[in-house]
Formats: C-alpha cells, structure tokens, sequence
C-alpha cells in the first residue's frame, strides 16, 4: 500500500470518530438512544386494589340478635265483646261472672284491673266498690296484684261482681234488670240484661278464663 493510501484511510477514520462525537449531546449520550422512562404512568397497571375487599355476592351476617317482637297492647273499648251469666247464689250474696272477649277481625290485647260496674235499672244508682277478692271470687288469697290478661281469638277474661241480698236492717234489697260494664282501662259502657238483687255491689280484678 502506499503512502498516500494510507493516510486517506487515516482520514476517513478521524473523520468518522470526530462524526460520531458531534452526534453525542452535552451529556455525552447518543442521539436516538432516549432513556426508558421508568415514572409511574408509563408503567402497566396492575389489578385495582379498590374493592377488593367488597363481598361479591350474599351479604355477611352481622352477627346482631333479632329484634325483640313489639308489646302487645293494651285493649280498647271498641275491639272487645262483654258478656255476663249469673253465679249461683252464696249465703246472703248474688253474683255475676263478666265475660271479655275480643271481636272477630281484632288482634291480640291485654287486660288489666277493674272493670266499672255500674247497676241499670230497679233500684237507686249503686257504684261498684273495687275489692281484691270478695265472697263470690276475686283473686286467690295469697295474690293481691291484679294480673296482665292476654285476649285474642283462642283466650278470654272474665271478673266477678257480687252484692249481697239484704240490707244491714234486714230488708229484702232491690232487684236489678241491668248493668252498665266498662271494661279496665276503656272508656266505651256496654249495657248488659242481667239479674241481680241487692244493696251493695263490689267488683274484683279481671282474671284468665
């Protein structure tokens, strides 16, 4: 090779290398080699972790206790039926059994205490007196708290009133054709045919049937 070969191809390579040298940018990288970009936004997302702890179907228990049922209340006048039948006559007393029982489309309701007992007509106005226990009934002797009764369809109360048939003179008492019933705690009187001679009247507490 001659001379003046080889000092062409040692110019073609100083060429070349001062080339690539003016292709670096001041950071000494390679134009066209950009650096991968590594933020998050160009990085794939995986799953979302948003709701992956929402159930995907049935809802869990939440392991609270039912809700207790709601009391049952008390009776009003209009829900219930009073009916009466006379007791067999004691030693100088008479007596009446009243009957409460509620009507066909009524629910379940609770009676408690005394009902009013008022005489109709035969004789002067008599208010019945309200007694624990008496002659003819009234709660048993060792109770002296009137109970809570629970009236529906299959279950009935009842409550004794009773008078006696002679005055404290001896005096034969007046006979009544009626009585004027209200049941504890209501406000509507049913008017009842019953017959019950005497001169004082005294009614006990309502009891199951």
């Amino acid at each position: 090779m001659s001379i003046s070969t080889v000092k062409y191809v040692a110019l073609l390579g100083c060429c070349a290398v001062v080339a690539l040298a003016g292709c670096a940018d001041d950071n000494g990288k390679a134009a066209g080699t950009s650096a991968v970009p590594t933020s998050a936004a160009s990085r794939v997302p995986g799953p979302s972790a948003v709701g992956t702890d929402q159930p995907t179907g049935a809802q869990p228990s939440t392991g609270e206790p039912a809700l207790p049922l709601p009391p049952i209340p008390a009776c009003v006048g209009s829900q219930l039926i009073v009916g009466v039948e006379p007791m067999s006559p004691g030693l100088g007393h008479r007596g009446v059994r009243m009957h409460f029982s509620v009507v066909g489309a009524s629910g379940a309701c609770t009676l408690a205490g005394y009902p009013g007992v008022d005489t109709g007509p035969g004789g002067p106005l008599l208010h019945a007196e309200r007694v624990v226990r008496g002659y003819m009934g009234g709660l048993p002797a060792d109770v002296d708290t009137p109970p809570t009764v629970v009236l529906d369809h299959d279950h009935t109360a009842e409550a004794v009133v009773e008078g006696s048939v002679v005055d404290p003179g001896g005096n034969q008492c007046p006979t009544y054709t009626g009585l004027l019933v209200t049941a504890p705690n209501t406000t509507d009187t049913h008017a009842v045919s019953i017959t019950i001679e005497t001169c004082t009247l005294s009614v006990h507490p309502v009891t199951p049937q």
